[in-house]
């Protein structure tokens, strides 16, 4: 992969991830159209680690919020009984556990199915029926929540719903900020409050799944793709810049209107990348990584 490639590659990753698009199936696209091959899971996880960083620099006082609270609670600070230790005398702790408690589901289908999502699952064919399977989810869920819910009203039934949401996101097309959210308008919370929550949550599944790929890739287990090491570095930058300004942008966004534009994008996206396979332009595993 060329330095610019990898920039390209970056900035579809920096615009993409926090939209309801789908940004691992925008690289595994881009990535075959620009490079011929698919740049692969690995670099997919790395360069996903770098618009993190942008959502921990965006929701850094939540952050410590969270964490101060979490650790105040847990040694006592609120009352020696076992709930107080959970959270029950503070919103900050309890969505400490709420993030640790939805962050499960995600950490033990990664380790046991990674050899499928990174082979199987990454076929075009099953990425243009993600694209759309799951915008029709989220076109129902925005058009008909009630949105009265706020990230106050978690729950560890509702955190554990958003959790087994993004699972979903293993699957290119299906958008890690797209399943969650969807979830959340389910369940009833207030676009805003779904995507703060969705964007929270990716964090420990993120930053982990970029340095669980980094070790498979230096031990050689890991399917590298078609980036090497400098490439994939300068895509991450990349990503990190672009990321965070997009972030500020979509929260201000769907704080005052509908997830509308990002499905009509998803049906869009799917509908040419169908044209272009049939036209053999592209093909459903060329390039996968091996």
């Amino acid at each position: 992969m060329s330095a610019w490639e990898a920039i390209l590659l970056g900035l579809v990753q920096g615009f993409t991830e926090f939209l309801p698009v789908s940004s691992s199936a925008q690289l595994r696209i881009v990535g075959e159209l620009v490079g011929g091959a698919d740049p692969g899971a690995v670099f997919t996880a790395v360069t996903q680690m770098g618009t993190e960083v942008a959502v921990l620099l965006y929701y850094r006082r939540t952050i410590r919020d969270t964490c101060v609270g979490w650790w105040t609670s847990l040694r006592g600070d609120h009352g020696s009984d076992w709930r107080s230790r959970m959270g029950a005398h503070d919103l900050d702790a309890r969505m400490a556990w709420f993030i640790a408690l939805g962050s499960v589901p995600i950490v033990v289908t990664g380790v046991l199915f990674a050899e499928h999502i990174e082979t199987t699952l990454r076929n075009l064919w099953f990425t243009v029926a993600t694209l759309v399977i799951f915008g029709i989810l989220l076109q129902v869920a925005d058009a008909y929540a009630s949105r009265r819910l706020e990230v106050r009203d978690m729950t560890p039934r509702r955190a554990l719903g958003f959790g087994f949401a993004q699972v979903l996101a293993l699957i290119p097309g299906v958008s890690r900020s797209g399943a969650t959210i969807t979830a959340g308008l389910a369940m009833g919370f207030d676009r805003k409050s779904a995507a703060d929550y969705s964007f929270l949550l990716a964090v420990p599944a993120v930053l982990g799944s970029g340095f669980y790929e980094l070790v498979r890739a230096g031990q050689g287990t890991a399917a590298t793709g078609s980036a090497g090491p400098a490439a994939t570095l300068l895509a991450t930058v990349v990503a990190f810049a672009v990321g965070y300004v997009v972030l500020i942008g979509f929260l201000k966004i769907v704080s005052n209107y509908s997830y509308k534009p990002f499905v009509y994008y998803r049906y869009g996206l799917a509908a040419v990348v169908v044209v272009l396979l049939l036209t053999g332009v592209l093909e459903a595993d060329a390039g996968a990584p091996v």
